[in-house]
């Protein structure tokens, strides 16, 4: 352990009654975010992808105390602007609040503590510990939208590199989206096989490396980065192994302890990848040190034969308490209102016969149910004297506010082996929601020789909204002004006929919307 150089031969460290008053801002900190900290620590303990969250805090507090010789050898000089970053933090927790978005809460409690932390020491002092803190940005989950779409992302390229894999094992074998089809066996490449379970921890452990890692910048940034490949990849050999092994010992290699057990090699076979680049990055400069060498804690000890000196706390972060400090009281003696949802009626009552229209409803699985976490769903097969069908499907939601809300079908189709032909945005002026004309996503997909056109649109509020992003901000909006969040997904497919030309698909799906939507106002309330 090296001991850092004092300036000026000074050693700073911080008296007892101003380390009360760091204390005190700290556990009003707590005091104003602790909903937002009771629901993350709720997310480490109940989803397996960031259940790696519990021990990022602790390594951040264990890097910053390997650098309390640089911290006791630099001088504070706190920053307004920082005290402005913690302003900007409590403006935006209270519209998390209010708005009920955890993940705006748990980042605006980041902001918050860089705040005060930056208010503080001042921003070149914060520079000495800006590398442990920004590590606690991988304990905060990315919002739910978000990380369904990385998730599917990451099913497809798996399932299609870990076909590729299987081939080359001399196995005939068919995929359609996620579902490897092994003749007499099906897999399904599900979300608990995206890589997600991989990627998030990998990618965190990516960054201590690359921070601890004693290289230029450009060989840091290859060795966070290549935390993405790897982790395609060894998933990608995983899901061949288990189809490999399935076809040849049957679908227990796909189940059980086995299967969890194939999960647990991957990761340690990524981290084995991690480190073999590192070696190999470490070579191209021609050094002949050791791992242990380049991976070093920076450690620097405390130079106690300086001259010891108490820090100032400065205004900046007096005023930053003080504002924290008004808002733990506010956040403990002013509770914001809650919009009573307007009654609605359940999607069980949705009318099987609508003008000529007749319906069969279905079911969903239990682990679609599971996936998707709806509060009420519609789906059922529509037909008529004509030849031709409708399938309905609605999703609704009570609350959208922490990112749990309607999959798009843009991003699910590929998912189903569908190929999407042609997307566009179309207005049904004969068919209104709330007073305004219909609005939906028309997309023609194919699958061999089977071809459909699906309509699909979000219903909000009296509105009807084709911007997957869009309908977030508007989630968001409702939330702030209303603190309403409740909506749906409306989905209609048109199955075409052999020869049949998309305009009569189009006429099909156009009449029945004009049945239908008009009765969905009961179910999804403007």
């Amino acid at each position: 352990m090296q001991i850092a150089a004092p300036a000026n031969g000074i050693r700073w460290t911080i008296a007892p009654r101003d380390r009360l008053v760091v204390a005190t801002v700290a556990i009003l900190l707590g005091v104003c975010f602790y909903p937002g900290l009771r629901d993350l620590a709720n997310i480490w303990a109940t989803q397996e992808e960031y259940s790696f969250g519990y021990m990022i805090p602790a390594v951040t507090l264990y890097l910053l105390w390997q650098r309390r010789g640089d911290i006791a050898a630099t001088g504070f000089a706190g920053a307004w602007s920082g005290t402005l970053l913690v302003a900007v933090a409590l403006l935006a927790l209270g519209i998390g609040q209010i708005a009920t978005l955890g993940t705006v809460v748990q980042y605006s409690f980041l902001m918050c503590l860089f705040g005060l932390v930056a208010a503080f020491t001042g921003w070149q002092a914060f520079k000495v510990m800006a590398m442990p803190l920004v590590i606690l940005c991988f304990m905060v989950p990315l919002p739910n939208y978000l990380l369904r779409e990385i998730s599917q992302a990451l099913q497809l390229w798996s399932s299609q590199i870990g076909v590729m894999i299987i081939r080359a094992f001399g196995i005939s074998v068919y995929l359609e989206g996620n579902v490897i089809d092994l003749g007499g066996l099906r897999l399904q490449v599900v979300e608990a096989c995206n890589g997600l379970r991989y990627l998030l921890p990998l990618m965190t452990i990516g960054f201590i490396i690359a921070y601890l890692f004693k290289a230029p910048p450009w060989k840091r940034a290859v060795v966070f980065l290549s935390t993405i490949p790897i982790t395609l990849l060894m998933n990608s050999v995983r899901i061949g192994l288990i189809g490999v092994l399935s076809e040849h010992f049957g679908r227990s290699m796909a189940e059980g302890f086995l299967h969890e057990f194939e999960g647990w090699a991957v990761f340690m076979a990524c981290m084995a990848l991690l480190v073999g680049e590192i070696a190999i990055l470490t070579r191209m400069s021609g050094d002949r040190v050791s791992l242990a060498e380049v991976l070093s804690v920076p450690a620097t000890g405390v130079d106690h034969s300086a001259l010891r000196q108490d820090r100032v706390i400065s205004r900046p972060f007096l005023v930053a308490g003080l504002l924290v400090a008004a808002a733990a009281t506010i956040s403990q003696f002013v509770s914001i209102p809650r919009a009573d949802l307007p009654e609605r009626r359940d999607f069980a009552a949705f009318p099987m016969s609508l003008e000529g229209w007749h319906g069969v409803p279905s079911r969903m699985e239990r682990e679609y149910l599971e996936m998707l976490k709806l509060d009420d769903y519609l789906l059922a097969d529509y037909m008529r004297d004509q030849p031709g069908s409708v399938n309905l499907y609605v999703s609704y939601y009570a609350s959208q506010a922490n990112g749990n809300s309607a999959h798009s079908p843009k991003a699910c189709i590929p998912g189903d082996g569908w190929e999407i032909v042609d997307f566009s945005q179309r207005a049904l002026p004969g068919v209104k929601v709330g007073t305004e004309s219909l609005n939906v996503n028309r997309v023609v997909i194919q699958r061999g020789q089977n071809r459909q056109l699906v309509y699909y649109w979000f219903q909000q509020h009296g509105r009807s909204i084709t911007g997957e992003y869009l309908v977030k901000l508007q989630i968001f909006w409702d939330a702030v002004t209303r603190q309403r969040t409740d909506g749906a997904m409306v989905r209609l497919v048109a199955r075409t006929l052999p020869g049949e030309p998309l305009e009569r698909a189009d006429a099909r799906l156009e009449e029945f919307a004009a049945r239908a939507v008009p009765m969905l106002g009961a179910y999804i309330p403007d």
